[in-house]
């Protein structure tokens, strides 16, 4: 495997947590434990992105929120990522593409809160997404109904599984909504508050 990327043996189940993460709050962490507490994994990457098209306003300098995410989510089966920019990828259905080429015998299952899963019809080819990879959305403040409701969630409503722990062994398209304990941390609200200063620029 490469220098600088993370190490997955044929038969591991990686969820990946993806994000701009600017900046990593508790709900990442709270959402993280519960996925590997309820759908069946080995290990969670979290792939910290080099910026996000659907976001106006670039985000804070990659190596600093690497570093914020570090010091934020310490567990020995949760790895903290930069693969996209090492990869050189900018749209999640391509990242998948190129981490299922390396890791062939991983089965990869995408994590998201229940926010994003509103806004996934935005997502560039976001059918692709689902063809490729089990989907594990799990419930955040104020999202669940939206979530239920939303495009994806209806265009995919055949695929629905009813249990996590099955996830990871379904052929997709295959998503699971999973309540949770919910964390009602915002990166905009940190933000907004003043609780992450933005560095290099």
């Amino acid at each position: 495997m490469r220098q600088g990327f993370p190490v997955a043996r044929r038969g591991m189940v990686i969820g990946l947590l993806g994000g701009s993460f600017d900046p990593a709050h508790e709900g990442h962490v709270s959402i993280t434990r519960e996925a590997l507490k309820r759908m069946g994994l080995d290990r969670v990457w979290w792939l910290v992105t080099p910026g996000n098209p659907l976001k106006p306003r670039p985000p804070a300098p990659l190596a600093q929120r690497l570093a914020h995410a570090r010091a934020l989510m310490r567990h020995p089966r949760v790895e903290i990522t930069d693969l996209e920019a090492r990869l050189g990828t900018h749209l999640t259905a391509d990242t998948l593409a190129r981490l299922r080429a390396l890791y062939p015998g991983v089965t990869f299952v995408w994590l998201m809160g229940a926010d994003n899963l509103v806004q996934l019809h935005r997502w560039a080819r976001w059918r692709r997404i689902m063809a490729q990879v089990p989907v594990g959305v799990l419930a955040r403040p104020g999202s669940g109904l939206r979530a239920r409701l939303s495009v994806a969630a209806q265009v995919f409503r055949g695929n629905r599984l009813r249990r996590g722990e099955n996830l990871a062994a379904a052929r997709p398209p295959a998503w699971v909504f999973v309540n949770v304990p919910m964390n009602d941390a915002s990166s905009s609200e940190i933000r907004a508050r003043g609780g992450w200063r933005r560095g290099g620029g």
